[in-house]
């Protein structure tokens, strides 16, 4: 069956289509060979794991930082680990059992139970330094990294029931209230939304002092974005009103006072819990869809590795998912003919890390492009600002595997069949660790390293393909399936399943 009919039968069901048995295989290889990347970065001292390692999995070359989001994952992956037999379950309990131990001994903000953003895996001590530039670093407190952390630690109470107590005196210590500002969209607006973090010292540049800290100036203002696993936990611990899951833009307003984003929305005006929305989605190919801000696969299905947005919005969430992951297809396919698809936040080939996604999805008008040369393209703001020429080509298109692995759910043969041409025709892209973090797929650069994050995605999106949603199951269970669910029902998109 031709790719094209594969995802159009995707779309018209609603679901991805079932596995071949030769997938299952593969799957289960590049777990095992994913998890031994985490083994190389825990650091035994004090069970936390670094950000990164080199492709070769020397430890030598781990980082010397690591963040709430790497233990999260390393948590989640470890319970991923043992579902699938790759380690046992004693194995399992003990390393769980050790890292929520450092956990609890890590410096936090008391008054919100909040972990700091950058700590030293060594020794488990907040950095003050950044430990590859010497340049100093001003503690922040992350409403997105802690995010993470909690989605792990619910996890882990539910698939580790000897670490539930543990688990639940870190997680029902986190107040996300903390960061909710209720007038973020005005005084008279009946929903408000989270604040990017906070700084318990007066820090270098914009921040706003309240509540004896120092706020970021931005919040997180759209919804189709990876904080709105943050928003899930505050909203099902009870310590964020329901009315904020409507109070983040779909898209922006279709004014030309909003013309400098990417494309003029098209959407209708309605309204949830007393919260006017405006339902705006963007168009790509003949598709409606709600955009994320840079068109990658991070932001739109990360939280959907621990929430069946699909299933339990099926108006929403259901039509836009496997929408989304068409248009990363397309994009890398047929409008950019790259051969390979999968576009996401990642290591650069040429050495460090940057943004990449796919164009036409993002409303981020300086763009995540999806090659190495920053290729834009501008679709016009209707009567506002006219569109200008499509690009002539596109360049050394970056490929990032941990995003192929998000779209499983959504076209599980499409992402399978990719990762097996990525790993066929370029012999570097694949070593010790599993995917290394990216590949320019023109010139066949690879970005030789690992990025934690990255691997705990490809490991969640493992573990839920061959194991019915193990880390949703776990994750949901209890307070996010009885607050979030019916939440999520209410919401319609301004879109159309194809061929409806």
């Amino acid at each position: 069956m031709k790719l094209v009919s594969i995802l159009a039968a995707t779309l018209l069901v609603g679901t991805a289509p079932a596995a071949t048995a030769e997938a299952k295989p593969a799957l289960y290889g590049y777990a095992v060979d994913t998890w031994r990347s985490f083994t190389a970065m825990l650091d035994p001292r004090t069970n936390l794991v670094a950000d990164n390692i080199g492709g070769d999995l020397n430890p030598a070359t781990r980082s010397k930082y690591t963040s709430p989001t790497n233990i999260g994952g390393y948590l989640w992956s470890t319970v991923v680990a043992r579902d699938l037999g790759i380690i046992g379950r004693r194995e399992a309990s003990t390393r769980i059992d050790a890292t929520l131990d450092t956990l609890a001994r890590l410096k936090k903000h008391d008054p919100t139970g909040m972990y700091f953003n950058w700590y030293d895996p060594a020794n488990g001590e907040v950095l003050r330094i950044w430990p590859e530039d010497g340049n100093p670093v001003y503690p922040f407190l992350s409403s997105v990294d802690n995010g993470w952390l909690a989605a792990a630690l619910m996890v882990v109470r539910t698939a580790e029931p000897s670490a539930r107590r543990k688990a639940e005196k870190l997680l029902y210590g986190m107040n996300f209230g903390f960061y909710y500002n209720p007038k973020s969209r005005g005084e008279d607006f009946p929903a408000g939304q989270l604040r990017g973090g906070f700084w318990p010292e007066k820090p270098p540049g914009c921040s706003v002092f309240d509540k004896d800290v120092y706020y970021t100036c931005n919040h997180y203002d759209i919804l189709n974005t990876e904080p709105r696993i943050a928003s899930y936990i505050g909203i099902a611990l009870g310590q964020i009103p329901r009315e904020h899951y409507f109070g983040t833009y779909r898209t922006f307003p279709d004014t030309c006072d909003w013309s400098w984003l990417k494309q003029k929305p098209v959407g209708v005006q309605r309204t949830y819990l007393g919260v006017p929305v405006f339902e705006g989605t963007y168009g790509y190919n003949g598709k409606r869809f709600v955009p994320t801000w840079g068109g990658d696969m991070f932001e739109a299905l990360m939280p959907a590795l621990f929430v069946p947005e699909e299933r339990w919005a099926p108006k929403s969430w259901g039509l836009n998912h496997p929408i989304y992951v068409q248009g990363q297809i397309e994009h890398g396919l047929d409008e950019a003919k790259y051969g390979y698809w999968g576009f996401s936040p990642a290591s650069n080939p040429l050495g460090g890390y940057a943004a990449y996604g796919a164009p036409p999805l993002g409303m981020d008008p300086g763009g995540y492009p999806s090659d190495l040369e920053g290729t834009k393209v501008d679709y016009g703001f209707g009567e506002c600002r006219p569109a200008g020429p499509a690009p002539e080509k596109w360049g050394d298109g970056v490929v990032t595997p941990h995003a192929v692995f998000l779209a499983l759910p959504y076209a599980k043969d499409a992402a399978v069949a990719n990762l097996a041409k990525l790993k066929r025709n370029f012999k570097d892209v694949y070593g010790p660790g599993g995917f290394k973090d990216s590949i320019a797929v023109r010139s066949g650069k690879v970005a030789d390293r690992y990025l934690s994050l990255d691997q705990a995605m490809v490991l969640g999106a493992i573990g839920n393909s061959l194991r019915q949603d193990l880390v949703r199951d776990a994750f949901t269970r209890g307070e996010i399936e009885r607050g979030i669910r019916p939440l999520l029902a209410i919401e319609e998109f301004s879109i159309r399943k194809v061929g409806a």
